[in-house]
């Protein structure tokens, strides 16, 4: 049955439903001849297609694309999962009173009658999931039903234009509020607090923290993963590692390949020691506490549990294989801190935590962390956000992969106990260490730099939708594209690709075009791009890929994972409860403390765990069809790319040496020549005002050439 009323969207003239944006509301105006036989000059334009309009759409609600998928905030109401209550335990069949007024608990709709007698005591793991904009609580059961959580968002601090931070307090007093809150809800529910046996750990990677030794304060905000504040230092070691290298097995190598080699990561503003580099240059209280022996340098996984076990009074200093693997800093074979690499950088081994397992018994939460439910309860699973949507997608043999469609999108494929290089630009990262010493799984990651945020720039940007969920509606209004395709290189093209100088471009337009073609091309988009990756994995592995796991917000939608099935050519599964990152964290503390028999190891053991209202997308389109689909995608890619000028990035670099010095932040060593040596002159009327604005605090989109962004 199709929820388009066809006789409403064959009508120019049909009256809309109020609304700010005029691509979705507004009717197409009547054009009438002035005389007999006469033709209107408009006759065209109200003889082709037309956008559907939101009176017009009969079919079920799309949830949000740019939220959290799967979120117990953020219940799916679509035709093919009509809601997350199987998302959620519950043994009583009783209305639910007041549960939603509590925040974060909208998904459930019913109560242990018992609840305010005795608690009942059970077998739950918790997960702690701090993301880039917000931190979140989940307590699951056996079968990944969640028990309770809660979320809370916390500051962004964006203080010119490419820098991101985050106060590192806030994160800590993120993560007391979310394990109180949802503790409260547990037992509002009716369950013991002694229910909870263990606590996972997820994080945002790469974000980088340094605090006193002493004192447990932090010395500065934290670099958050995505800002691009160092590109001339990443300039500066690109140089330095072509000119002299670094120490490798007693002699000295050169080049990118032999970083490489070695780490599988590639210099870049994205990765840890850059912004530690850029924090022992800048900040005096960071260098004057590395000089005394006082700075602890780390990750956000780092942070939160030497806060978690003690702080100053005898927190643990650790971080975990897969966030340690995102620095820089250690050997991928050894899973080591790198001598060579640390004098490469100029990093003492002093400020550095020590590299633990993803599936241990760490130590427990300690009542000075002010969460009186669960002190002394266990933390036995630690790994980055990514890698942990992995293992929350039991992608956990070789050949199995998973793609996060958030703001950009991450695919990641498990590729067992090899470290395969990529000859193509992807990244070799660990996947998880299952426990001390055990064999670590590595993977191959490729990132997507706009998924969702091309989405939002339809929304804000281009006024196309007013709400996200629109996209549903007016992309699937229409049976393809037209022709058109959009290559959404706001910020370069990144896995396969890797050309910085690409620039987005919406090319096929025709005056058959409609703003329903644009927004079917920008869903089109990421999946295109995703089995890009795919074919560089897929040929770097030697694995062919029958079937893809997916979470994030762009995953609600339904059309975008019919397209990813037809243009990839694979099966693609969704599961109803999509908090993958968060379960991910659970697996690995439940596997640590031997819960519920789940052993990551053996996948068999985890066949009951997150598997209802499974959704399976499969391909819908020819052979033939989907090579032409995807011969168009390469050709448009080929338009778009080479587009900005080889200056663009050294102008960057100028500039961001320029805020430094305009806010009192001269580097304290590395790099302050260079800063000396920039000459403002050169800048024209338009750049100087930009940089005058940034200077000055005011925070916007950077207007100069392309970031080092992996």
């Amino acid at each position: 049955m199709s929820h388009y009323n066809e006789s409403a969207v064959e009508s120019p003239s049909s009256t809309p439903a109020s609304s700010r944006r005029p691509s979705i509301a507004m009717p197409r105006p009547s054009y009438t001849s002035g005389g007999s036989g006469g033709l209107s000059r408009r006759s065209s334009y109200a003889s082709g297609p037309r956008p559907i309009t939101r009176n017009e759409y009969s079919g079920p609600p799309t949830p949000s694309l740019l939220s959290r998928a799967g979120s117990p905030t953020q219940p799916l109401a679509n035709e093919k999962v009509a809601s997350r209550k199987s998302s959620f335990a519950s043994d009583a069949g009783l209305p639910h009173p007041v549960l939603g007024k509590l925040g974060g608990l909208g998904g459930f709709s019913t109560i242990d009658p018992n609840a305010g007698k005795e608690l009942k005591r059970g077998e739950f793991i918790a997960s702690l999931d701090c993301g880039t904009t917000s931190t979140r609580f989940i307590v699951f059961d056996e079968h990944a039903k969640i028990i309770t959580e809660h979320q809370t968002e916390f500051d962004q601090i964006l203080p010119h234009a490419g820098w991101h931070e985050h106060d590192p307090e806030a994160l800590v007093e993120a993560m007391r509020e979310c394990m109180n809150r949802a503790m409260y809800k547990l037992e509002f529910l009716g369950w013991h607090r002694d229910s909870v046996k263990g606590i996972g750990i997820t994080n945002q990677r790469e974000t980088t923290l340094c605090w006193s030794r002493k004192t447990g304060a932090p010395l500065c905000n934290a670099i958050v993963w995505d800002d691009t504040r160092t590109v001339a230092v990443v300039r500066q070691f690109e140089d330095k590692l072509d000119a002299e290298g670094f120490e490798l097995d007693g002699a000295f190598v050169k080049g990118k390949d032999a970083l490489v080699s070695l780490t599988g990561l590639p210099l870049s503003t994205y990765f840890s020691a850059i912004k530690l580099r850029w924090m022992l240059d800048h900040h005096q209280a960071v260098r004057d506490a590395d000089d005394a022996g006082d700075l602890c340098f780390g990750t956000v996984d780092s942070w939160l549990v030497y806060n978690l076990t003690g702080a100053a009074d005898g927190g643990l200093h650790i971080i975990d294989a897969t966030n340690a693997s995102r620095t820089l800093l250690i050997s991928l074979k050894t899973l080591n801190w790198h001598t060579g690499l640390l004098a490469f950088f100029g990093i003492s081994d002093k400020v550095l935590p020590k590299i633990v397992s993803s599936a241990e018994v760490y130590g427990k939460v300690a009542a000075s962390m002010g969460v009186e439910a669960l002190t002394g309860v266990p933390i036995a699973g630690i790994v980055g956000d990514q890698q942990a949507a992995l293992v929350g997608n039991k992608c956990l043999q070789r050949g199995d992969a998973k793609n996060t469609y958030g703001t950009g999108a991450f695919m990641l494929f498990n590729t067992g106990d090899e470290i395969v290089k990529s000859d193509n630009g992807l990244l070799t990262t660990v996947a998880y260490q299952p426990g001390p010493g055990a064999k670590p799984v590595y993977a191959l990651e490729g990132s997507i730099a706009v998924a969702g945020s091309a989405i939002k720039w339809l929304r804000d940007q281009v006024n196309l939708i007013e709400e996200s969920r629109e996209m549903d509606m007016l992309a699937g209004s229409v049976e393809d594209t037209g022709g058109v395709y959009f290559v959404t290189a706001f910020a370069g093209l990144l896995a396969p690709y890797w050309d910085r100088s690409a620039t987005g471009t919406i090319i096929g337009l025709t005056s058959y075009s409609t703003s329903a073609h644009i927004a079917r091309a920008t869903l089109e988009a990421v999946c295109f791009q995703s089995r890009a990756v795919l074919d560089v994995i897929e040929r770097e592995v030697g694995v062919k890929l029958d079937t893809l796991k997916v979470d994030g917000g762009v995953t609600n939608s339904d059309l975008a994972m019919q397209l990813q099935a037809d243009i990839g050519g694979f099966k693609v599964v969704r599961p109803s409860m999509r908090e993958s990152t968060a379960l991910g964290s659970a697996l690995l503390a439940g596997h640590a403390l031997g819960l519920f028999g789940w052993d990551v190891n053996n996948p068999e053991t985890l066949r009951a765990v997150n598997t209802a209202d499974t959704q399976l997308f499969t391909p819908a389109i020819s052979e033939r069809k989907r090579a032409k689909m995807r011969r168009g995608w390469e050709r448009a890619v080929s338009r778009a790319r080479a587009w900005h000028e080889g200056d663009d990035e050294l102008e960057l670099e100028e500039r961001e040496l320029l805020i430094e010095r305009n806010v009192g932040l001269e580097a304290l060593s590395l790099g302050a020549a260079v800063a000396e040596n920039v000459d403002e002159s050169t800048l024209d009327r338009e750049e100087a005002a930009a940089l005058r604005k940034a200077v000055e605090g005011v925070t916007g989109e950077r207007e100069w050439g392309q970031d080092n962004r992996v």
